[in-house]
């Protein structure tokens, strides 16, 4: 007999899906029997399905192709909820597989009952129950086309007893109507031609530049070099911007550049590709600054800040439309003057990143430093948020084959092991490479044992500060004390020896380089507890009245209250290098 099950399998496979990451439970047993038995898809069993759906969405990031999670009934597929926010506001293919509770006992309060349907409708583009075998292919068949043309997640939930039940006879699924291929969204003419006046008619333009400038890399440097303008780049659009790109002039928002920051409130016009950089207080503001945005989501122009021209297209194409309309620019002073900005500022992170000889405290910058200098030329980064995501913007060289993963839309914590865990599944052969905060990593910390039972020599490097350093960084600055962040940590190092994976513990900054390619020297995986100065400060790229009035307000607050040692601390770390 083909079960209901077996059929969702076979659906599963015809739509490309090679694994899914999960945890069995009695009410997926039809499904992952299903998985057993057909021998086409794999199934990674993970140790929390938050990290199942996180790893789901890492793999679904770097192949643009459809990735599976599932979880039991109640309690297992609510665990996936984090880790499916993160993938739909990163607008990432993903299937959820959510098994419900025996379908006579919805309704009744049974034992671990919840409406997954209901749950998940925030985090989806489309969640439906299937209720009997006549309507489960045309829902899950639905489901596919719903995460891959809108690129986020979808969820079926259905039944143990209905996965069990006799499959009804339906068409086979077909490719083509499964994975339609992605349209290219051309603007009007008019509008390419309204964007080329406004740009022909100013003088100093910046350029801003997001994730929907992936593709675009050539032509982004030929704008630039027609038009003369600085490069800013959001933290999504690091990967497909900076690198090889002599106009790139350095991230903005809170973990940016100063350079970054003051190309984008010195210019004429900011010309918004691709991004929908959230942080409205670092967008130039007044009527002399003209701003045009263009992003493949109409909902998204001029969300963020007052667009003039507001462009509904596809980066790529509109910019090969749009550059034979535009005027050779001759001046570059303001160009110039962006770059040199720019090389200033790099120049004073790059020698906070310089480690000293026997002073027993490591800057997390040189880790960083050390990290992308020795990491191979494909390799896979993913980052923590907080202070992890600030040394991987600042120090993480690109190149236009590395890639960078992060939880940069949602901001989870605990995101760079569980998507190093997708990320080294899907690519087997390549160097992966995860900067953990040791918060986000001891978060989700049982899934290190993933690592050794699903035989992924993933590098994690830990940042083991002892502190929520980023929390602790932003009550300073807005005039708190310090307060609930720190952690007793233990030796992370020994505690991976004793699990079976190679630790290496750094405490002193003159073991950094080799203690670093010895890890991604390893064939297996790999745990660096890298012991930084909890003091490190990542200031951003402009001070604000506000920011330097609740540092005073922090600094009094410590003196009374006894713990002026932290301040003295602080400045030994940050001003006496």
């Amino acid at each position: 007999m083909t079960t209901v099950a077996d059929q969702f399998a076979a659906t599963l496979a015809a739509a490309g899906i090679k694994r899914v990451y999960g945890i069995v439970g009695d009410s997926l047993n039809g499904i992952t029997d299903a998985i057993r038995r057909q021998e086409k898809i794999q199934w990674l069993h993970v140790r929390h399905e938050e990290v199942a759906a996180f790893a789901a969405g890492a793999e679904a990031y770097l192949t643009g192709e459809l990735a599976a999670c599932a979880g039991s009934c109640g309690p297992g597929n609510l665990h996936l909820i984090n880790g499916l926010f993160d993938c739909h506001r990163s607008r990432v293919p993903v299937l959820a597989i959510a098994a419900q509770i025996p379908s006579a006992e919805i309704g009744s309060g049974f034992f671990q009952e919840t409406h997954p349907q209901n749950l998940f409708q925030e985090c989806s583009h489309y969640c439906e129950l299937v209720s009997s075998p006549q309507q489960m292919p045309r829902v899950l068949e639905i489901a596919i086309r719903e995460a891959v043309v809108k690129r986020g997640v979808s969820v079926v939930v259905i039944p143990g007893d209905v996965a069990l039940q006799a499959a009804v006879e339906a068409p086979a699924p077909r490719v083509e109507a499964l994975l339609p291929p992605a349209p290219i969204v051309m603007p009007a003419p008019s509008e390419i031609e309204r964007l080329a006046a406004l740009i022909n008619g100013a003088q100093r333009i910046t350029l801003l530049c997001g994730a929907g400038c992936a593709g675009a890399h050539p032509l982004l440097l030929a704008l630039a070099d027609r038009i003369k303008a600085p490069m800013v780049h959001a933290m999504r659009g690091k990967e497909h911007v900076e690198w090889d790109n002599p106009y790139d002039v350095g991230m903005t928002g809170l973990i940016g550049f100063s350079s970054g920051y003051y190309a984008m409130l010195d210019c004429e016009v900011l010309l918004m590709l691709g991004t929908d950089f959230p942080y409205r207080q670092f967008y130039p503001s007044g009527s002399q600054v003209r701003i045009a945005q263009v992003d493949i989501r109409g909902e998204n122009i001029g969300r963020r800040v007052a667009v003039d021209v507001g462009i509904i297209g596809d980066v790529r194409a509109t910019l090969e439309a749009l550059l034979p309309q535009l005027e050779q620019k001759r001046d570059d002073a303001y160009l110039e003057r962006a770059r040199r900005h720019y090389k200033e500022a790099r120049q004073g992170l790059d020698e906070l990143a310089r480690g000293k000889s026997g002073s027993k405290l490591i800057h997390p910058q040189q880790i960083a430093r050390v990290v992308s200098e020795g990491a191979a030329p494909d390799a896979v980064f993913t980052c923590d948020v907080g202070l992890p995501t600030v040394w991987s913007a600042r120090y993480l060289a690109m190149n236009g084959k590395r890639r960078l993963i992060g939880s940069f839309h949602h901001g989870s914590m605990a995101n760079a092991l569980a998507q190093a865990i997708g990320a080294q599944a899907a690519y087997p052969r390549r160097q992966v490479v995860s900067l953990s905060g040791d918060g986000g990593f001891t978060m989700l910390m049982g899934d290190l044992l993933s690592l050794i039972q699903l035989r992924l020599p993933v590098k994690v490097v830990i940042f083991n500060n002892s502190d929520l350093g980023f929390v602790e960084l932003e009550q300073q600055s807005t005039g708190f004390l310090g307060f609930g962040t720190d952690f007793k940590n233990p030796n992370f190092a020994a505690m991976a020896e004793a699990a079976g994976i190679r630790g290496i513990r750094l405490e002193d900054p003159a073991d950094v380089e080799q203690g670093i390619a010895t890890a991604l020297a390893h064939e297996g995986p790999v745990v660096v507890d890298a012991v930084v100065n909890r003091l490190e400060l990542a200031m951003p790229p402009s001070i604000t009245v506000e920011m330097a009035k609740g540092f005073s307000i922090f600094m009094m607050k410590a003196l009374l209250s006894g713990r002026g040692a932290e301040l003295i601390d602080l400045a030994r770390t940050n001003i006496w290098r």
